[in-house]
């Protein structure tokens, strides 16, 4: 076999044989994960060093971390052997006896899983049985097993009592990336490690190592477009340095990188973010359009948008980030500037703004209009006030005062200019308030524009008419279910009122709030149609909550329960027992409550029950003759 593999590799291509980089360069002791898990290697060191060794490791973190990885160097750790060291320790600089074949999956006492296609019991009963057994050649015998958090409940189950109590030749490493879907017994049961996200800086500077070792020309800003679109993961980044490789015929340009991936020039990013914020809706939509027909993607412009944004922001309170490498030295600089003269409020509007917008562009047909209009309303904001602004700009123009009372052209607010304005318009609308530049600091005059309004009496100059208010409905008091019900029979409403006594059980009720839990069957659209209703009825906005609290029981149940109790009573009344004593086989079906002028200790009163006697007869008070 060996002589026949040695026949196909000496005629196998050249280049047939090549290993990407992220198997190339995948880590193989500890002092390689030092990038970016530091507290994970002081913590194991520790543990080695003390002989405190724990029974089960588990390893979460996003894709590309090195979840795998370390599980295998963890296992090579904890068999470590050479002819000068024979114990568990992290120093794995020299090649000891199990390493290789460890670190190539191979090994016959470190047993690696999948749990994405072994989920059931049976593949845990089948580790169950095997525990038992002491290692073949390793101190260990040591389990990792993939994606743990794709077991089922019953193989969990399996686990728990042997991975509390192993046998001390066995450890588990678990790797997930989804922590929150293993089982709390599970993990009470592990030492866990959470891995991090690589850092950019810390993914440029070990793509910038490869490319070196590789004898790969790359440029910085190359790299550093690569590790942002790593997002904190080793492996997706080189992967994405093995394609921009190829790309590249052998070198990493930033051009070619940035056409490979559909990105735009941050340079041009951040030319847009400033016609952005400037409001020049022109400038803006032109340079998009120029990034757009140059090969980026909108979404990906409006993302690169967004990020800038945030990076601005960051710029206002940790000026230090400028020292970030992954960053293009325009934006270190331009974005300190923007920092100093950007306010937050505007950038928070931005960050808003683009937050609704890219998923708007992801999901039409046409992104690139879409990409647009989200421009177009981000440099149509710029100007607007915060609403603290508007709020305090109104109330100065209302009093008559300030500098933004008096309308364009006039001398003050209380000149005949401005009383002319008035007269002519004497509502003035709140939407313009934000629309001109000139509004704010440096001692410019507020333009305000008249919105013709229906003719209606004239108010005194400088105060702002208020618009009648709508005839608001009669306030009416609602503390209970039953007034609920009231409100449905006043207003007609039958639907609502059967709905609410069969189906609403009440928690909480107080003015503009209704706190409420639904039985079985009943519709989830009711509390939105009762507060539509309420609000309607009564005059208030209600906010109608679904509660995981019991609450009370429904009107239905309360009028069973009630009718339960007439019953019961009418069966122990003497006069009622006489008469079922004279029908043989007649039973009470119903108790009718009649008021009326008779006196509660007349003798001949008919007693308050309705009978039917076996032969179906229905008797009531009237027909019953109890002396006889």
């Amino acid at each position: 076999m060996s002589d026949s593999g040695s026949t196909s590799a000496s005629n196998t291509p050249a280049g047939s044989g090549y290993r990407v980089l992220a198997r190339k360069y995948r880590p193989k002791d500890f002092s390689d994960l030092m990038v970016g898990q530091e507290p994970m290697v002081r913590t194991l060191t520790n543990a080695f060093e003390t002989g405190r060794i724990a029974q089960a490791y588990m390893l979460t973190g996003v894709r590309g971390v090195g979840k795998t990885t370390t599980a295998r160097i963890l296992a090579r750790g904890l068999n470590y052997k050479t002819a000068e060291m024979d114990r568990p320790t992290i120093d794995l600089r020299e090649p000891g006896e199990h390493c290789q074949a460890i670190m190539e999956g191979r090994h016959v006492d470190v047993i690696e899983m999948d749990a994405a296609s072994h989920t059931g019991i049976d593949d845990i009963r089948e580790i169950i049985e095997q525990v038992r057994y002491r290692p073949v050649s390793a101190r260990y015998k040591v389990y990792i097993i993939d994606e743990v958090h794709m077991l089922s409940t019953q193989a969990f189950n399996g686990l728990l009592k042997t991975l509390e109590e192993p046998p001390e030749h066995v450890k588990f490493i678990f790797a997930t990336t989804e922590i929150r879907k293993v089982p709390i017994t599970v993990l009470s049961r592990c030492q866990r490690f959470d891995l991090r996200r690589i850092s950019a800086a810390d993914l440029v500077g070990l793509f910038g190592t490869i490319a070196q070792k590789e004898g790969i020309t790359a440029e910085p800003e190359a790299l550093a477009m690569i590790a942002r679109a790593a997002e904190g993961s080793a492996r997706d980044g080189l992967s994405l340095l093995d394609q921009a490789i190829a790309h590249g015929g052998g070198s990493v340009h930033a051009d070619t990188v940035r056409g490979m991936l559909g990105l735009a020039d941050r340079a041009r990013i951040v030319d847009l973010f400033g016609h952005v914020v400037a409001g020049d809706v022109t400038a803006a939509l032109s340079e998009f359009t120029a990034q757009y027909e140059a090969g980026a993607n909108p979404v990906v412009v409006l993302t690169d948008l967004a990020d800038f944004t945030h990076l601005v922001t960051r710029f206002k309170y940790i000026p230090d980030a400028a020292n970030d490498p992954s960053l293009s030295e325009v934006e270190r600089t331009r974005g300190a500037d923007y920092a100093q003269s950007v306010a937050v409020s505007t950038l928070s509007r931005i960050w808003q703004m683009l937050l609704k917008g890219i998923p708007e562009a992801e999901n039409s047909s046409r992104p690139a209009g879409a990409a647009e209009m989200v421009l177009i309303r981000l440099t149509h904001a710029a100007h607007l006030p915060s609403p603290e602004e508007a709020a305090k700009r109104m109330l100065d123009i209302a009093n008559g005062g300030g500098e933004g009372a008096a309308p364009r052209g006039a001398p003050n607010g209380n000149g005949g200019g401005g009383s002319q304005a008035m007269q002519s318009a004497p509502m003035t609308s709140a939407r313009a308030i934000g629309m001109p530049q000139g509004i704010g600091g440096n001692g410019a005059t507020a333009r305000l524009h008249s919105v013709p309004m229906p003719e209606r009496q004239e108010m005194p100059v400088g105060r702002i008419e208020q618009q009648p208010a709508e005839k608001a409905a009669p306030q009416v008091s609602v503390s209970s279910l039953n007034d609920i019900v009231d409100l449905c029979v006043k207003n007609r409403d039958a639907k609502l009122k059967a709905l609410v006594r069969n189906f609403v059980r009440l928690v909480k009720v107080e003015p503009g709030r209704l706190d409420m839990r639904l039985t079985e069957g009943g519709p989830a659209s009711l509390p939105g149609e009762l507060g539509v209703k309420l609000k309607e009825w009564t005059g208030i906005h209600w906010i109608v909550s679904l509660s995981r609290e019991e609450g009370s029981a429904t009107l239905v149940e309360i009028d069973n329960s009630a009718r339960e109790v007439r019953l019961t009573d009418a069966r122990s009344d003497p006069d009622v027992m006489a008469i079922l004593g004279q029908f043989p086989g007649a039973k009470v079906i119903d108790v009718r409550i009649r008021v009326d002028d008779t006196s509660d200790d007349d003798e001949t009163a008919a007693p308050p029950a309705v009978i039917e006697t076996a032969e179906g007869d229905i008797l009531s008070g009237d027909d019953i003759d109890t002396d006889q």
